[in-house]
């Protein structure tokens, strides 16, 4: 895969490197992976994305990775060698939104192909209805093709168009690519459950309003104080927090983790993807030693399968809220997962992935690491 690194960040960096990459014979189709604190805007970047002969898809994220480091600011361009079905769900937190009505209308307008193939969704990280969404790419498509991907968007918190399409940017929405190539992957996140299991026994979405009767903000800040000695307010959730998320138990299968982003004064948490009513949570805690486990175990997932010597491009779907947790070790995560590889990529707002027979799902502080071609 050709690519192309614009540290500008800039539209005109953008739309000069786009010209470039799309006259490249091979090149088919042209992923981009811009960062948050490039701060475009619709009405600067949709000419560009209408104008260009090829498709253009991807999306808008608090930083990116590209040849062993983090970027705050920068454009990377992928050239794709073969053409992929892009499809649009838009609604991603409208109630009314029929997933999987969308999603069959979508593939509908897709031709057959029998090749492998590799799903890459981009999500609006900041819906509400993330995991409701990614259930229903499940019910669609089945799990007889991997899928990788992420939550677009700013670590302001603040929704807006945050998805790069052919027609345009695009918020509150998600996009979904069959690109025509096999993939493996590795999904690890290191983090270590440090109290009970609790019942979620309200909440709505993203929001969990109580755990065991009792307001969920209360007994999270208690389990937190119990373990560090730290109090945690609304002033200062999301600096805690990060190194607190909670875990959703599965039968059989490694925790889900899940971000807590703030607080508010009924008790309520909002975190990155839903949390179902009824579920069993804990708290989970990590350090640097275990985070480094995790990546070295999702490199080790994504490349068993290659002959000893063999180069493979590495997509790195990885949480945002990792970097902001290792802080200046996240060169060092970069340098478990890539191993010599080359390893471009995101930092997310959550994370989806599955590896072909596993659950599909919508993960928050995890390493997603897919292997291409």
């Amino acid at each position: 895969m050709q690519q192309h690194f614009d540290a500008s960040g800039t539209v005109k960096g953008f739309a000069n490197a786009l010209q470039t990459l799309a006259s490249q014979e091979d090149v088919q189709a042209i992923l981009v992976l811009a960062c948050d604190d490039n701060g475009w805007t619709p009405s600067a970047v949709d000419p560009c994305l209408k104008a260009s002969h090829l498709p253009v898809l991807g999306g808008v994220f608090p930083q990116i990775a590209y040849k062993g480091a983090n970027y705050r600011q920068g454009t990377l361009l992928v050239g794709l060698n073969s053409a992929p079905s892009i499809g649009v769900v838009e609604g991603l937190s409208a109630e009314q939104t029929q997933f999987e009505e969308a999603l069959a209308d979508l593939e509908a307008t897709w031709p057959e192909d029998e090749r492998p193939q590799t799903y890459f969704v981009v999500v609006d990280g900041l819906a509400s209805r993330i995991s409701a969404f990614v259930e229903s790419l499940f019910f669609t498509f089945g799990l007889e093709h991997n899928f990788i991907g992420g939550g677009a968007g700013s670590l302001s918190f603040v929704q807006r168009p945050c998805l790069i399409t052919p027609i345009g940017l695009k918020e509150d929405a998600a996009l979904v690519v069959r690109l025509p190539m096999p993939s493996v992957i590795g999904v690890a996140h290191g983090w270590k459950p440090i109290s009970d299991a609790f019942t979620v026994t309200s909440s709505e979405r993203n929001v969990v309003k109580s755990i065991d009767w009792e307001p969920a903000a209360q007994i999270y800040a208690r389990l937190i104080s119990a373990h560090s000695g730290q109090l945690i307010s609304a002033d200062n959730f999301f600096s805690i927090a990060k190194s607190y998320p909670l875990g959703i138990a599965r039968y059989d299968a490694e925790l889900i983790v899940r971000d807590p982003l703030m607080m508010n004064a009924q008790g309520e948490i909002t975190c990155v993807g839903e949390v179902p009513e009824g579920c069993r949570v804990t708290l989970l805690h990590g350090n640097p030693g275990t985070l480094m486990g995790a990546a070295a175990c999702a490199h080790r997932q994504a490349t068993a399968h290659l002959a000893p010597g063999a180069q493979v491009d590495l997509l790195l779907i990885d949480c945002i809220s990792r970097v902001l947790f290792l802080d200046d070790m996240i060169t060092h995560e970069l340098k478990e997962v890539s191993r010599g590889q080359n390893v471009f990529g995101a930092f997310t707002l959550g994370e989806i992935a599955n590896s072909g027979s596993d659950y599909l799902a919508f993960y928050n502080k995890t390493v997603v690491l897919g292997a291409l071609g």
